[in-house]
């Protein structure tokens, strides 16, 4: 008998596949990571309308590589190197800081433009993934009561965009029908509307739906316990973003990144305990965490960690230097194919 994987495992396992994107420049090892998402997308998800989503983030990630490389080659075509091709420049007026547009495009600001593209494409992917494989539904049941309110906003808000999916392929199979072309920009105008109108439809329905069902209900929790638990929640929030800015930035101090990290979680997540008291509620058939949800997490949780240690050892090869050509280190090659865990794991399915 087959079970549904945690949608927060799957959350944790992309977020430390985007989290090891962010840590390098390196392209092989910025398409591995493509390659893994990938891999457990194709084998994992079902066929719900929100399993589409991958496709759709990936185009967005092909289109922020050519916006990027364009913007390069306008803005940044002065960078020193091999020259490529000599665009027409044009220097703006003073009041816009006097920046030349055009000029010489070089192999190496293209390389590095690119470089920098892909890692933001690779993240994009990672939060396709996570779209692909967690239901939002069933999301929406594991947040904490004190986020509950912003939970029911959010999952409103990110069905828009599978139910947008969704009504395109209805949409152009009733174009098809009907005898109209469904490709091309002629196409587009007859396409967008149907699917706005539908897309905004559905999520209104599951709004009412929710409003219809009680969501939302508080208790009444004394005044004192509410200000600790704004407190608490708003000081771990900040510490969190402190933490990550610490370990995000190879020049901050040490002390700025783990222990700020975890000592804002702590926080968190208690004034998430103590507010959700305020919040009533039950849940029924509650998602357990097992096995399979430590292995897809912890595969994600390691990958990240691999790609972080080999940065704090001065792993070679992580930020490639343009002109050169891009190796593969072993460890967080490594670390990145440990997260195609979920792949060998029986008798799930997203």
């Amino acid at each position: 008998m087959t079970r549904r994987v945690h949608p927060g495992a799957w959350w944790l396992w992309a977020l430390g596949l985007a989290t090891a994107a962010t840590r390098t420049t390196d392209p092989l090892l910025l398409l591995l990571v493509g390659a893994v998402t990938g891999t457990v997308v194709a084998v994992r998800r079902t066929d719900d309308p929100w399993a589409r989503a991958y496709g759709m983030f990936l185009r967005i990630g092909l289109f922020v590589v050519v916006v990027r490389l364009v913007f390069g080659a306008v803005f940044a075509a002065q960078a020193p190197g091999t020259t490529l091709v000599t665009l027409p420049s044009v220097t703006l007026p003073s009041w816009m800081a006097g920046l030349r547009v055009g000029g010489p495009v070089t192999a190496e600001g293209l390389t590095v433009a690119g470089y920098d593209a892909l890692r933001l494409a690779t993240v994009l992917v990672c939060v396709g993934a996570a779209n692909a494989l967690a239901a939002p539904s069933r999301l929406l049941k594991s947040v904490p009561g004190a986020l509950y309110e912003v939970g029911v906003a959010v999952v409103v808000a990110m069905t828009f965009a599978p139910q947008a999916v969704a009504h395109v392929r209805r949409v152009r199979d009733a174009q098809r029908l009907r005898g109209r072309a469904d490709r091309g920009i002629r196409s587009l105008r007859r396409l967008a509307m149907p699917v706005l109108e539908g897309a905004l439809d559905r999520s209104v329905q599951l709004a009412a739906a929710m409003d219809a069902r009680g969501y939302g209900r508080t208790a009444a929790v004394p005044r004192a316990r509410r200000r600790a638990t704004a407190a608490l929640v708003l000081g771990g929030l900040l510490a969190v973003c402190a933490g990550l800015y610490g370990l995000l930035d190879g020049q901050a101090p040490a002390a700025l990144g783990t222990p700020v990290l975890l000592a804002g979680t702590v926080c968190a997540a208690a004034g998430l305990w103590l507010g959700g008291r305020r919040s009533p509620r039950t849940r029924y058939r509650p998602d357990p965490w097992a096995l399979p949800e430590w292995v897809t997490g912890g595969s994600g949780v390691l990958a990240a960690a691999a790609m972080t240690v080999a940065g704090l050892i001065g792993t070679d090869g992580l930020r490639p230097v343009p002109g050169t050509v891009p190796g593969l280190p072993a460890l967080p090659a490594a670390g990145v194919l440990v997260a195609l865990a979920p792949v060998l794991l029986r008798r799930i399915r997203a």
